[in-house]
């Protein structure tokens, strides 16, 4: 009996601390009511960014969808100079191929990688080309805002559309002339590196807010103060937050631990309004004083009914047409409302009721935001 209870406590004992860090991730999740979400989510590492890169190539090996080079004179002069340094020489007005488009070639090179690295491109015509359906990218270097070349794109050229002419009809589905190089670059400049070397690091927030930025500070230095023992972070302003990395831990692990802890982000209260497609997007924290609202639907019909006045039998008249109008008006019913916007729920409930296409809710919401009743900024797109 007496070993059988203290394997019952030693099996307690391994539990409880088994349970122990997953109880404070609970319990840390907790702290902040409602939608938590973690720190990398909502952050990023100022200077950590993607660098954009251009070029100008040629693609060959179109069915006959290129560039007219009489249309295109950058087309053609390319063309010869790349004949020219391959030891072609061919005159000017002796070129009249159509498999061969003159192209812009973009891409964007991803922090810290490594020459050798592949990344895709995208690659735009820029002459007359109908398609560039089947055709091949030929070597292309891409520069960077510095005029220095950072990557080299070769390939075939991928394009989800298609483009098909006869002589009295062109269909055509998607967008024929832009493609993408699947890993179509190869990277021969890095970019300089000092992340290994810096002892203080700058979040930036992905949508900046004080209270959002002062919650990020505040999570990172309770962690810190529990395993390092003192205060890692502080709030620079709405957008960005200062953390110091401890002397004994590299920036990659710093962040990495840093990166699961959660917070709940604070989002100002916004209506979005797309008048366009009718679309109303309002955020959990937009409120509406307490306000009557009607809206009533008035319809006017015009119709044209023509009739055709011929004259008698045997006579000199003439038929004429003689015009008709009718006029329908209609008028929909207009009920008055109260909405009061004390949450969520209850301002889409006080929108439902008075039972409303999207249309005459968007004019509603412009109606209550002229009133100063709308307590939330009205985005309209």
């Amino acid at each position: 009996m007496h070993r059988a209870a203290s394997l019952l406590l030693a099996l307690a004992m391994a539990a409880s601390s088994t349970l122990a860090p997953a109880l404070s991730t609970a319990a840390r999740a907790d702290a902040f009511p409602g939608g938590v979400t973690r720190i990398k989510d909502i952050t990023t590492l100022k200077g950590m960014r993607e660098n954009q890169l251009v070029g100008y190539g040629l693609v060959v090996g179109l069915a006959n969808t290129g560039d007219t080079l009489r249309n295109a004179p950058f087309t053609e002069q390319s063309l010869t100079s790349m004949l020219d340094r391959m030891g072609v020489n061919v005159g000017a007005d002796q070129l009249r191929a159509r498999n061969v488009a003159a192209v812009v070639v973009t891409s964007e090179l991803p922090p810290f990688i490594g020459r050798g690295s592949r990344i895709d491109v995208t690659v735009s015509a820029l002459g007359d080309a109908r398609s560039l359906l089947g055709g091949t990218l030929v070597i292309t270097p891409l520069m960077g805002a510095d005029g220095q070349i950072y990557a080299v794109a070769q390939g075939p050229v991928a394009v989800t559309g298609f483009s098909a002419a006869g002589e009295a009809e062109i269909v055509t589905q998607g967008v024929p002339t832009v493609g993408r190089v699947p890993n179509g670059a190869l990277v021969e400049r890095e970019l300089p590196d000092h992340f290994g070397n810096m002892r203080s690091l700058i979040l930036e927030l992905r949508n900046p807010d004080f209270r959002t930025a002062v919650r990020i500070a505040d999570a990172i230095n309770v962690y810190t103060q529990a395993r390092f023992g003192g205060r890692g972070a502080y709030e620079r302003d709405y957008r960005s937050v200062l953390v110091v990395n401890p002397p004994d831990v590299s920036p990659v692990r710093f962040l990495a631990e840093l990166g699961d802890l959660v917070v709940t982000p604070d989002t100002p209260a916004r209506v979005v309004v797309d008048e366009r497609t009718g679309t109303v997007v309002i955020g959990a924290d937009v409120r509406i004083s307490t306000v009557a609202v009607t809206h009533g639907n008035l319809t006017v019909r015009v119709t044209e009914l023509p009739v055709a006045s011929q004259p008698p039998p045997f006579s000199n008249g003439q038929t004429v047409v003689l015009p008709d109008t009718r006029v329908e008006v209609q008028e929909g019913e207009g009920r008055l409302a109260i909405l009061t916007g004390s949450s969520l729920q209850t301002l889409v409930a006080g929108l439902n009721q008075i039972g409303l296409r999207p249309a005459g809710i968007i004019a509603i919401l412009q109606a209550i935001k002229s009133a100063g009743a709308l307590q939330a900024d009205l985005v309209i797109q």
